[in-house]
């Protein structure tokens, strides 16, 4: 049994998604507590069933959360059911299920992750654009359904197909030309370009004044190619296009919604042509984002009366505020313009009540300012749809792209068989014919699989699992109880692990090194680091530099990680030895110099 559900601050549903067994659960419960009579059958659930059953827990939970900043996160019912929750931008997220709790955490984020890139804060258009409640369905599904078989996926980190150079320098030259005369047009001026092969990066190029397309923005892509279930119809003189209107990460440390325009092409064996178009000006973008998300803090706090919490979520506001009025100013339209005025005239009432409370501690003055705030937050939507959603740029971009698209399509059909036999099969340890490095294992006996993983770029090189052997379905599993294990040992603080079966010896591996290629030792080991070893919801990576060298810039300091597994007759001592050997050879290969691997 699975659900989820999303409420709003009155405690209304705006989003659900649940389930058969679901649907008979709460109905079933509906009948016994005399809200539903025993004799309707029905094979969905009203919404004010929903809120009867939930309204309860979801109230007890912000009761917790804004009184007390205390809240609870989860909670375990009979017949082994948890409940888990999770806030975004005064939006309570529950999902409902039978996995265990770090699953359920996962999952919730990942859902909250989704409906971001979809919505940005405005959550409530899940209630009323049901494109984007379909597509988040779907994404879900493609989620859940690509972790039990996509490694890249599971692990959070982009697959890059490996091609020889010259072909390689080929595509890239066919996707930049593209870029170029897409980018050529006013409207069109910062366009990224990607060529997938299922889900594995073949090339990527971005015009010269786009912003940095982030790892986690290439992942979340590569998921929404694969939810797509648009067939390739008609002539290559009408191709097909899916247009959605996206708002990515960045390549900042936390997630900043910045609008584009992405055009999906599927092509013929599992090829996609994708292309983004930046919307607006992505500083008022960063900072429109930020006010919403301090705004909702400052809701949360202010109910606590913790005038030093208070007094800190006020000024994070403030300072967010005063960038989006300083970016706002630079925009040269008349309907933002006067939402942009509106807003300031609101802020400059509601900046003097807070003051007034935290100087005088004057109650009136603050409940003057939570009324206000109300007013404010709409108009911080308003600008939102302003500036974050426009379709013009939708529209035209899509008939540039498609144009684009035509020429893309003539030059690569040369190739498309070759790129999709090296989807399948991208390189596997058993073959020594399709990447550099199988020359190489010949020297590690006893190795089965391993992945590795540069956590500065979020690439990831690991050979092609074939998952149509009865072996191969075997391996598989082990490999997916190794990647749980260590994930999970990583959030408790362990960098280093080996560990053994019957049949397999498993181990893992993160290391640091400074950006000359040297071993780093952490500075700080910590016990507990919150949060899944992935760059979707968050770069766990990114934080875990800052907590063990939290005197050193994290672009100083270089993470990578690696996971091996061997057959069980293979020593622990040489586990080691072969996985320091595999290491600092993957990173010779990928043009590093060589170096020895210390796992310290």
């Amino acid at each position: 049994m699975n659900g989820l559900l999303i409420f709003d601050h009155l405690n209304d549903v705006v989003y659900t998604k649940y389930n058969e067994e679901f649907i008979q659960h709460i109905n079933n419960f509906a009948i016994e507590q005399e809200i539903l009579p025993e004799e309707v059958a029905t094979n969905s659930i009203d919404v004010n069933i929903l809120i009867q059953a939930f309204s309860p827990i979801v109230t007890s939970h912000r009761i917790m959360s804004c009184q007390f900043g205390n809240s609870y996160t989860s909670i375990e019912c009979e017949n082994n059911l948890t409940v888990y929750f999770e806030d975004y931008m005064g939006y309570l997220f529950l999902a409902i299920g039978k996995e265990k709790v770090d699953y359920m955490q996962r999952f919730t984020k990942i859902c909250v992750t989704i409906v971001r890139y979809l919505c940005g804060p405005d959550v409530y258009q899940l209630k009323t654009d049901n494109k984007k409640s379909k597509l988040t369905n779907e994404l879900i599904d493609n989620w859940r359904k690509l972790i039990c078989f996509d490694q890249s996926v599971y692990v959070e980190a982009v697959e890059q197909l490996f091609i020889n150079s010259e072909l390689s320098s080929t595509s890239l030259k066919i996707l930049r030309e593209s870029v170029d005369n897409i980018s050529a047009h006013v409207e069109c001026k910062k366009v990224h370009g990607l060529i997938l092969v299922q889900n594995k990066v073949l090339s990527l190029y971005s015009s010269a004044s786009a912003k940095e397309l982030a790892p986690s923005d290439i992942l979340f892509l590569t998921i929404l190619c694969q939810s797509l279930k648009l067939a390739v119809e008609g002539t290559y003189s009408q191709p097909k296009v899916s247009s959605y209107q996206l708002l990515l990460s960045g390549p900042e440390d936390t997630p900043k919604c910045l609008p584009h325009a992405v055009h999906i092409l599927p092509q013929t064996n599992g090829i996609h042509l994708v292309y983004l178009v930046e919307i607006g000006n992505s500083a008022v973008s960063a900072s429109l984002y930020e006010s919403f998300s301090y705004l909702h803090t400052l809701q949360q706090v202010q109910i606590q009366r913790d005038n030093q919490t208070l007094q800190s979520a006020f000024e994070n506001l403030e300072s967010a505020t005063k960038h989006l009025h300083d970016s706002l100013k630079k925009t040269k339209n008349v309907s933002v313009d006067n939402s942009h005025k509106q807003l300031m005239k609101k802020w400059d009432i509601i900046k003097k009540k807070y003051q007034e409370f935290l100087k005088n501690n004057s109650e009136e003055a603050l409940l003057r300012a939570e009324t206000l705030a109300l007013g404010f937050l709409e108009n911080l939507k308003q600008l939102f749809s302003l500036t974050s959603v426009d379709d013009s740029i939708l529209s035209c971009s899509a008939k540039y792209v498609i144009q684009a698209a035509l020429k893309v399509k003539e030059k690569i059909t040369l190739y498309e068989d070759f790129f999709k036999a090296k989807s399948i099969k991208n390189f596997s340890i058993e073959s020594r014919d399709s990447l550099t490095i199988n020359k190489y294992l010949e020297e590690f006996p006893g190795l089965v699989h391993f992945l590795y993983v540069d956590r500065n770029s979020h690439r990831i090189t690991t050979p092609t699992l074939d998952l149509d052997t009865e072996e191969g379905r075997f391996n598989k599993k082990k490999i997916w109880l190794m990647l749980s294990v260590a994930k999970s040992k990583l959030q408790n603080g362990l960098m280093s692990i080996i560990w053994k079966d019957l049949n397999y010896s498993y181990a893992y591996f993160l290391w640091f090194e400074d950006t000359n290629g040297q071993a780093l030792k952490p500075v700080v080991f910590p016990e507990e680091v919150s949060g899944w070893p992935g760059i979707l919801c968050e770069d766990f990576y990114q934080k875990l530099r800052k907590i063990c060298f939290p005197k050193t810039p994290p672009s100083k300091v270089r993470c990578y990680e690696v996971f091996c597994l061997h057959l069980g007759l293979v020593t622990a001592s040489l586990v080691l030895e072969q996985t320091r050997r595999l290491a600092a050879t993957i990173s010779e290969l990928r043009g590093y110099p060589p170096r020895a691997v210390d796992f310290f």
